[in-house]
């Protein structure tokens, strides 16, 4: 009998979410968080990019931030560098054979949302990955309808969806029906994306604090 002809499946485009639980995250997330807030009491005005309501620090953390937003720092580089190939495919994750070195500059900054307060959609011109950290998710983890989740755009658009939205394509990780998938935050995850794709945060409906680091890392 002939044998069928093999079928191979190419997925191409893909865009790639890296996720990462921080080992010991309850002692960095408590070292965090004390930072973190006193830099909110000393700096009570913050700034205003995408966030709407809440507080977001100045982009320098790595300088005021203790030595717990460089353990973090350092955490995302790490995972940057195992994500990460040139064109040929080698990683770059340092000096051994058949890898390449890459240096990455960053900047990082606190997020704080409170009740109804979230991020419109955006990306991050200039950069090559982008990072977010959770330190307390504010319950949401545990009840999914206080909301606050990160929330990525389909780059594609609506295409997806033209023609046929009750069909998916085998090899998708993608099989829901909408152009934007969202993430729970959980504290001491670490969620890295590349810095092009148009991301936002839902509105928190809940009483605590939502509590987050963002970075970006740059050539």
């Amino acid at each position: 009998m002939k044998a069928a002809t093999e079928l191979n499946a190419l997925s191409l485009f893909a865009t790639v979410i890296a996720l990462f639980d921080v080992p010991d995250a309850v002692s960095l997330n408590a070292q965090l968080r004390r930072v973190i807030e006193q830099r909110e009491r000393t700096h009570p005005a913050g700034r205003v990019r995408s966030n709407l309501g809440g507080w977001q620090s100045s982009d320098d953390m790595e300088t005021w931030g203790s030595t717990a937003a460089l353990k973090l720092l350092a955490f995302g580089r790490n995972v940057a560098n195992r994500m990460t190939t040139d064109r040929e495919g080698n990683p770059g994750s340092g000096p051994h054979p058949g890898h390449f070195a890459v240096t990455w500059r960053a900047n990082m900054w606190a997020n704080i949302n409170r009740k109804d307060e979230g991020n419109a959609f955006h990306s991050h011109p200039g950069a090559f990955w982008s990072g977010v950290y959770y330190v307390d998710d504010g319950g949401i983890d545990a009840d999914p309808s206080l909301g606050g989740e990160l929330e990525f755009m389909d780059p594609r658009g609506p295409l997806p969806l033209m023609l046929a939205p009750h069909l998916g394509y085998v090899g998708s990780s993608d099989l829901s029906n909408t152009s934007i998938q969202a993430l729970r935050p959980k504290p001491g995850r670490l969620v890295m994306f590349p810095a092009w794709l148009m991301h936002q945060v839902r509105p928190y409906h809940g009483t605590a604090e939502r509590i987050s680091v963002a970075f970006n890392l740059t050539l």
